[in-house]
Protein backbone atom coordinates (compact mmCIF):
# COMPACT_ATOMS: atom_id res chain seq x y z
CA UNK A 1 0.00 0.00 0.00
CA UNK A 2 2.83 2.37 0.99
CA UNK A 3 4.70 1.59 -2.22
CA UNK A 4 1.63 2.28 -4.34
CA UNK A 5 1.03 5.55 -2.52
CA UNK A 6 4.64 6.62 -3.11
CA UNK A 7 4.47 5.65 -6.78
CA UNK A 8 1.26 7.64 -7.32
CA UNK A 9 2.66 10.61 -5.42
CA UNK A 10 5.82 10.64 -7.49
CA UNK A 11 3.85 10.28 -10.71
CA UNK A 12 1.76 13.26 -9.73
CA UNK A 13 4.83 15.20 -8.74
CA UNK A 14 6.26 15.11 -12.24
CA UNK A 15 3.04 16.24 -13.94
CA UNK A 16 2.05 19.84 -13.27
CA UNK A 17 0.11 21.20 -11.65
CA UNK A 18 1.16 18.89 -8.74
CA UNK A 19 1.33 20.27 -5.24
CA UNK A 20 4.78 21.08 -3.75
CA UNK A 21 4.12 18.74 -0.80
CA UNK A 22 3.73 15.74 -3.10
CA UNK A 23 6.83 16.70 -5.02
CA UNK A 24 8.76 16.85 -1.73
CA UNK A 25 7.35 13.46 -0.70
CA UNK A 26 8.86 11.94 -3.79
CA UNK A 27 12.22 13.65 -3.55
CA UNK A 28 12.94 12.98 0.14
CA UNK A 29 13.69 9.21 -0.26
CA UNK A 30 16.11 9.99 -3.06
CA UNK A 31 17.90 12.57 -0.90
CA UNK A 32 18.09 10.06 1.95
CA UNK A 33 19.72 7.50 -0.33
CA UNK A 34 22.27 10.09 -1.47
CA UNK A 35 23.08 11.04 2.12
CA UNK A 36 23.51 7.40 3.12
CA UNK A 37 25.81 6.85 0.18
CA UNK A 38 27.97 9.77 1.32
CA UNK A 39 28.05 8.93 5.03
CA UNK A 40 28.08 5.14 5.15
CA UNK A 41 31.63 4.45 3.85
CA UNK A 42 33.29 6.52 6.55
CA UNK A 43 31.09 5.14 9.28
CA UNK A 44 31.20 1.52 8.20
CA UNK A 45 34.96 1.33 8.07
CA UNK A 46 36.39 0.80 11.55
CA UNK A 47 39.43 2.88 12.49
CA UNK A 48 42.63 1.00 11.65
CA UNK A 49 44.31 -0.55 14.69
CA UNK A 50 47.12 1.32 16.37
CA UNK A 51 50.36 -0.43 15.45
CA UNK A 52 52.58 -0.79 18.49
CA UNK A 53 56.18 -1.93 18.26
CA UNK A 54 58.48 -3.38 20.92
CA UNK A 55 62.25 -3.65 20.48
CA UNK A 56 64.01 -6.25 22.65
CA UNK A 57 67.71 -6.28 23.45
CA UNK A 58 67.95 -10.07 23.88
CA UNK A 59 66.03 -13.07 22.56
CA UNK A 60 62.65 -13.72 24.14
CA UNK A 61 63.24 -16.36 26.80
CA UNK A 62 61.15 -18.00 29.51
CA UNK A 63 62.32 -15.55 32.17
CA UNK A 64 64.32 -12.36 32.54
CA UNK A 65 64.23 -8.72 31.46
CA UNK A 66 62.85 -9.24 27.97
CA UNK A 67 60.40 -11.88 29.18
CA UNK A 68 58.77 -9.33 31.49
CA UNK A 69 58.40 -6.80 28.67
CA UNK A 70 56.96 -9.49 26.44
CA UNK A 71 54.37 -10.17 29.13
CA UNK A 72 53.64 -6.44 29.04
CA UNK A 73 53.11 -6.56 25.27
CA UNK A 74 50.76 -9.51 25.65
CA UNK A 75 48.83 -7.62 28.33
CA UNK A 76 48.33 -4.67 25.94
CA UNK A 77 47.02 -6.95 23.19
CA UNK A 78 44.68 -8.74 25.59
CA UNK A 79 43.34 -5.53 27.10
CA UNK A 80 42.81 -3.56 23.88
CA UNK A 81 41.96 -6.31 21.42
CA UNK A 82 41.41 -5.27 17.82
CA UNK A 83 42.09 -1.63 18.64
CA UNK A 84 45.80 -2.43 18.53
CA UNK A 85 48.22 -4.56 16.58
CA UNK A 86 51.39 -5.36 18.50
CA UNK A 87 54.68 -6.75 17.20
CA UNK A 88 58.20 -7.16 18.51
CA UNK A 89 61.71 -7.53 17.16
CA UNK A 90 64.06 -9.47 19.44
CA UNK A 91 67.81 -9.67 19.98
CA UNK A 92 68.52 -6.14 18.72
CA UNK A 93 71.95 -4.84 19.70
CA UNK A 94 72.20 -1.38 21.19
CA UNK A 95 73.58 1.23 18.79
CA UNK A 96 73.24 1.29 14.98
CA UNK A 97 71.18 -1.91 14.84
CA UNK A 98 68.67 -0.44 17.27
CA UNK A 99 68.36 2.75 15.24
CA UNK A 100 67.74 0.75 12.07
CA UNK A 101 65.00 -1.37 13.64
CA UNK A 102 63.29 1.59 15.32
CA UNK A 103 63.42 3.60 12.09
CA UNK A 104 61.97 0.68 10.11
CA UNK A 105 59.05 0.49 12.52
CA UNK A 106 58.38 4.21 12.19
CA UNK A 107 58.44 3.95 8.40
CA UNK A 108 56.02 1.03 8.49
CA UNK A 109 53.35 3.09 10.22
CA UNK A 110 53.81 2.18 13.85
CA UNK A 111 52.17 4.87 15.97
CA UNK A 112 53.71 3.87 19.30
CA UNK A 113 57.13 2.28 19.82
CA UNK A 114 58.52 0.98 23.12
CA UNK A 115 62.31 0.68 23.39
CA UNK A 116 63.11 -1.02 26.74
CA UNK A 117 66.87 -0.88 27.08
CA UNK A 118 69.15 1.89 28.36
CA UNK A 119 71.33 1.74 25.23
CA UNK A 120 68.28 2.39 23.04
CA UNK A 121 67.84 5.91 24.42
CA UNK A 122 69.97 7.81 21.90
CA UNK A 123 68.78 5.82 18.84
CA UNK A 124 65.19 6.42 19.95
CA UNK A 125 65.74 10.17 20.24
CA UNK A 126 67.45 10.27 16.85
CA UNK A 127 64.59 8.48 15.07
CA UNK A 128 61.96 10.48 16.95
CA UNK A 129 63.28 13.74 15.48
CA UNK A 130 62.54 12.43 11.99
CA UNK A 131 59.07 11.09 12.86
CA UNK A 132 57.33 13.74 14.97
CA UNK A 133 53.90 12.08 14.63
CA UNK A 134 55.08 8.78 16.12
CA UNK A 135 55.06 8.35 19.92
CA UNK A 136 58.09 6.72 21.54
CA UNK A 137 58.58 5.30 25.04
CA UNK A 138 62.21 5.05 26.12
CA UNK A 139 62.13 2.56 28.99
CA UNK A 140 65.11 3.03 31.35
CA UNK A 141 66.15 6.12 29.40
CA UNK A 142 66.16 9.59 30.96
CA UNK A 143 66.03 12.02 28.02
CA UNK A 144 62.64 13.19 26.79
CA UNK A 145 61.42 15.01 23.66
CA UNK A 146 57.95 16.22 22.56
CA UNK A 147 57.22 12.74 21.19
CA UNK A 148 59.48 10.73 23.52
CA UNK A 149 58.43 9.76 27.04
CA UNK A 150 60.64 7.93 29.52
CA UNK A 151 59.73 5.33 32.11
CA UNK A 152 61.64 3.30 34.61
CA UNK A 153 61.03 1.36 37.79
CA UNK A 154 62.56 1.76 41.22
CA UNK A 155 64.33 -1.57 41.02
CA UNK A 156 66.35 -0.68 44.08
CA UNK A 157 63.24 -1.03 46.24
CA UNK A 158 62.94 -4.70 45.34
CA UNK A 159 66.70 -5.11 45.77
CA UNK A 160 66.56 -3.83 49.34
CA UNK A 161 63.81 -6.32 50.20
CA UNK A 162 65.77 -9.13 48.55
CA UNK A 163 68.78 -8.09 50.64
CA UNK A 164 66.74 -8.53 53.80
CA UNK A 165 65.91 -12.10 52.75
CA UNK A 166 69.52 -12.79 51.74
CA UNK A 167 70.80 -11.46 55.06
CA UNK A 168 68.50 -13.85 56.91
CA UNK A 169 69.46 -16.83 54.74
CA UNK A 170 73.25 -16.53 54.43
CA UNK A 171 75.47 -18.66 56.62
CA UNK A 172 78.81 -17.26 55.42
CA UNK A 173 77.78 -13.56 55.58
CA UNK A 174 78.96 -13.39 51.96
CA UNK A 175 76.78 -12.57 48.97
CA UNK A 176 77.82 -12.32 45.33
CA UNK A 177 76.50 -9.93 42.70
CA UNK A 178 76.94 -10.46 38.94
CA UNK A 179 76.42 -7.09 37.28
CA UNK A 180 76.21 -5.82 33.72
CA UNK A 181 77.44 -2.21 33.58
CA UNK A 182 78.29 0.29 36.37
CA UNK A 183 75.46 2.69 35.49
CA UNK A 184 73.40 4.40 38.24
CA UNK A 185 70.52 1.93 37.95
CA UNK A 186 72.84 -0.99 38.66
CA UNK A 187 74.71 0.82 41.44
CA UNK A 188 71.39 1.65 43.10
CA UNK A 189 70.51 -2.03 43.11
CA UNK A 190 73.84 -3.20 44.51
CA UNK A 191 73.78 -0.57 47.26
CA UNK A 192 70.17 -1.22 48.22
CA UNK A 193 70.81 -4.98 48.31
CA UNK A 194 73.81 -4.48 50.60
CA UNK A 195 71.87 -2.11 52.87
CA UNK A 196 69.01 -4.59 53.09
CA UNK A 197 71.41 -7.41 54.01
CA UNK A 198 73.25 -5.36 56.59
CA UNK A 199 70.00 -4.19 58.18
CA UNK A 200 69.62 -7.77 59.50
CA UNK A 201 73.24 -9.01 59.28
CA UNK A 202 75.73 -6.20 60.02
CA UNK A 203 78.63 -8.49 59.07
CA UNK A 204 77.35 -9.04 55.53
CA UNK A 205 79.64 -8.37 52.59
CA UNK A 206 78.70 -8.24 48.90
CA UNK A 207 81.26 -9.19 46.24
CA UNK A 208 80.67 -7.68 42.77
CA UNK A 209 81.78 -9.01 39.38
CA UNK A 210 81.31 -6.70 36.38
CA UNK A 211 80.63 -8.23 32.96
CA UNK A 212 80.26 -5.10 30.79
CA UNK A 213 77.40 -6.71 28.91
CA UNK A 214 73.78 -7.45 29.68
CA UNK A 215 73.31 -10.89 28.19
CA UNK A 216 75.93 -13.60 27.97
CA UNK A 217 74.74 -16.74 29.76
CA UNK A 218 78.11 -18.58 29.72
CA UNK A 219 79.92 -15.58 31.24
CA UNK A 220 77.13 -15.02 33.75
CA UNK A 221 77.45 -18.63 34.85
CA UNK A 222 81.25 -18.43 35.07
CA UNK A 223 81.04 -15.28 37.21
CA UNK A 224 78.58 -16.98 39.56
CA UNK A 225 80.81 -20.04 39.87
CA UNK A 226 83.81 -17.84 40.64
CA UNK A 227 81.90 -16.02 43.38
CA UNK A 228 80.77 -19.28 44.97
CA UNK A 229 84.39 -20.47 44.91
CA UNK A 230 85.17 -17.43 47.09
CA UNK A 231 82.75 -18.49 49.81
CA UNK A 232 79.57 -16.79 48.63
CA UNK A 233 76.41 -18.71 49.51
CA UNK A 234 73.77 -16.26 48.21
CA UNK A 235 73.84 -14.72 44.74
CA UNK A 236 72.13 -11.77 43.08
CA UNK A 237 72.56 -10.46 39.55
CA UNK A 238 71.73 -7.65 37.14
CA UNK A 239 71.99 -9.40 33.78
CA UNK A 240 69.51 -10.71 31.26
CA UNK A 241 69.40 -14.49 31.62
CA UNK A 242 68.73 -17.07 34.32
CA UNK A 243 72.29 -18.45 34.19
CA UNK A 244 73.17 -17.28 37.70
CA UNK A 245 70.11 -19.05 39.08
CA UNK A 246 71.04 -22.25 37.28
CA UNK A 247 74.59 -22.04 38.64
CA UNK A 248 73.33 -21.67 42.20
CA UNK A 249 71.01 -24.63 41.69
CA UNK A 250 73.88 -26.76 40.42
CA UNK A 251 76.09 -25.91 43.40
CA UNK A 252 73.43 -26.17 46.10
CA UNK A 253 73.57 -22.46 46.93
CA UNK A 254 70.89 -19.75 47.05
CA UNK A 255 70.07 -16.95 44.63
CA UNK A 256 67.66 -14.05 44.18
CA UNK A 257 65.74 -14.15 40.91
CA UNK A 258 65.64 -10.87 39.03
CA UNK A 259 63.05 -9.59 36.56
CA UNK A 260 61.00 -12.81 36.72
CA UNK A 261 60.11 -15.80 38.82
CA UNK A 262 62.83 -18.36 37.98
CA UNK A 263 61.82 -21.36 40.02
CA UNK A 264 61.55 -23.38 36.82
CA UNK A 265 65.36 -23.32 36.50
CA UNK A 266 66.24 -23.07 40.19
CA UNK A 267 63.49 -24.75 42.24
CA UNK A 268 65.75 -25.30 45.24
CA UNK A 269 68.00 -22.25 44.91
CA UNK A 270 65.48 -19.43 44.59
CA UNK A 271 65.12 -17.29 47.70
CA UNK A 272 62.54 -14.98 46.15
CA UNK A 273 61.97 -13.09 42.92
CA UNK A 274 62.19 -9.36 42.33
CA UNK A 275 59.65 -8.89 39.55
CA UNK A 276 59.08 -6.01 37.18
CA UNK A 277 55.48 -5.56 36.03
CA UNK A 278 54.95 -3.57 32.82
CA UNK A 279 51.49 -4.56 31.60
CA UNK A 280 49.50 -1.83 33.34
CA UNK A 281 51.89 0.93 32.30
CA UNK A 282 52.09 -0.19 28.68
CA UNK A 283 48.32 -0.52 28.42
CA UNK A 284 47.74 2.91 29.93
CA UNK A 285 50.13 4.52 27.48
CA UNK A 286 48.57 2.74 24.50
CA UNK A 287 45.11 3.92 25.59
CA UNK A 288 46.43 7.46 25.79
CA UNK A 289 47.54 7.30 22.16
CA UNK A 290 44.17 5.89 21.12
CA UNK A 291 42.17 8.60 22.87
CA UNK A 292 44.52 11.44 21.96
CA UNK A 293 45.72 12.24 25.49
CA UNK A 294 49.29 10.91 25.20
CA UNK A 295 51.97 13.38 26.22
CA UNK A 296 55.65 13.18 26.93
CA UNK A 297 56.32 12.50 30.59
CA UNK A 298 58.82 10.91 32.93
CA UNK A 299 57.61 8.04 35.13
CA UNK A 300 59.62 6.37 37.88
CA UNK A 301 57.38 3.86 39.60
CA UNK A 302 58.06 1.46 42.41
CA UNK A 303 56.37 -0.84 44.90
CA UNK A 304 53.63 1.69 45.59
CA UNK A 305 52.82 1.93 41.87
CA UNK A 306 52.69 -1.80 41.27
CA UNK A 307 55.74 -1.76 38.99
CA UNK A 308 57.99 -3.65 41.42
CA UNK A 309 57.06 -6.60 43.61
CA UNK A 310 58.87 -9.31 45.53
CA UNK A 311 57.39 -12.73 46.08
CA UNK A 312 57.58 -16.31 44.80
CA UNK A 313 59.62 -17.40 47.81
CA UNK A 314 61.53 -20.65 47.60
CA UNK A 315 60.74 -23.69 49.69
CA UNK A 316 63.86 -23.22 51.83
CA UNK A 317 62.76 -19.78 53.05
CA UNK A 318 61.21 -19.96 56.54
CA UNK A 319 57.76 -18.45 57.05
CA UNK A 320 59.21 -15.91 59.47
CA UNK A 321 61.54 -14.56 56.76
CA UNK A 322 58.70 -14.39 54.23
CA UNK A 323 56.53 -12.50 56.70
CA UNK A 324 59.34 -10.07 57.54
CA UNK A 325 60.07 -9.28 53.89
CA UNK A 326 56.40 -8.84 52.99
CA UNK A 327 55.89 -6.59 56.03
CA UNK A 328 58.75 -4.41 54.88
CA UNK A 329 57.31 -4.36 51.38
CA UNK A 330 54.04 -3.08 52.85
CA UNK A 331 55.93 -0.41 54.81
CA UNK A 332 57.68 0.63 51.62
CA UNK A 333 54.39 0.91 49.74
CA UNK A 334 53.07 3.11 52.55
CA UNK A 335 56.12 5.37 52.44
CA UNK A 336 57.40 4.31 55.85
CA UNK A 337 60.55 2.61 54.53
CA UNK A 338 63.09 4.29 52.25
CA UNK A 339 66.13 2.18 51.27
CA UNK A 340 68.37 5.24 51.12
CA UNK A 341 67.42 6.84 54.42
CA UNK A 342 70.03 6.74 57.20
CA UNK A 343 68.12 5.69 60.31
CA UNK A 344 70.57 4.11 62.74
CA UNK A 345 73.63 6.13 61.73
CA UNK A 346 75.52 7.65 58.81
CA UNK A 347 75.63 5.67 55.58
CA UNK A 348 79.14 5.63 54.12
CA UNK A 349 80.57 4.47 50.84
CA UNK A 350 83.13 1.66 50.72
CA UNK A 351 85.94 4.21 50.87
CA UNK A 352 84.68 5.59 54.19
CA UNK A 353 83.07 8.82 52.95
CA UNK A 354 79.74 9.80 54.50
CA UNK A 355 77.14 9.72 51.73
CA UNK A 356 73.94 9.98 53.78
CA UNK A 357 74.02 11.63 57.20
CA UNK A 358 71.98 10.13 60.00
CA UNK A 359 68.34 11.16 59.74
CA UNK A 360 68.69 12.18 56.09
CA UNK A 361 67.60 10.49 52.86
CA UNK A 362 68.71 10.77 49.25
CA UNK A 363 66.34 12.59 46.94
CA UNK A 364 65.46 11.31 43.47
CA UNK A 365 68.13 13.41 41.80
CA UNK A 366 70.85 11.96 44.02
CA UNK A 367 69.62 8.42 43.49
CA UNK A 368 69.44 8.86 39.71
CA UNK A 369 73.06 10.04 39.56
CA UNK A 370 74.49 7.51 42.01
CA UNK A 371 78.15 6.77 41.24
CA UNK A 372 79.43 5.11 44.41
CA UNK A 373 79.27 1.79 46.26
CA UNK A 374 78.11 1.52 49.83
CA UNK A 375 80.12 0.22 52.79
CA UNK A 376 80.10 -3.56 52.79
CA UNK A 377 80.42 -3.88 49.00
CA UNK A 378 83.71 -5.31 47.79
CA UNK A 379 84.30 -3.80 44.38
CA UNK A 380 84.70 -0.49 42.68
CA UNK A 381 82.94 1.64 40.08
CA UNK A 382 84.85 1.42 36.81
Amino acid sequence: MYKNLMDRACLAAVHPPSRPALRLLCVLPVLAIWLLALLTPGQARAAPPLKIGFVYVTPVTDAGWVHQHELGRQAVQAALGDKVETHFVENVAEGPDAERVIRDMARQGYGLIFTPSFGYMEPTLKVARDFPDVKFESVTGYKTAPNVAVANARYYEGRYLAGVAAGRMTKTHQAGYVAGFPIPEVLQGINAFALGMRSVDPQAQVRVVWLDEWFNPPRERDAAMSLMDQGVDVLAFHTGSSAVMAAAQARGKLAVAYHSDMRQVAPDAQVLAVQHLWGDYYTRRARAVLDGTWKSESVWGGVNDGMIRVGEFGTKVPAAVRDEVLARQHDMAQGRLHPFRAVAGDIRDNAGKVRIARGQALDDGQILTMDWLVEGVQGRVR
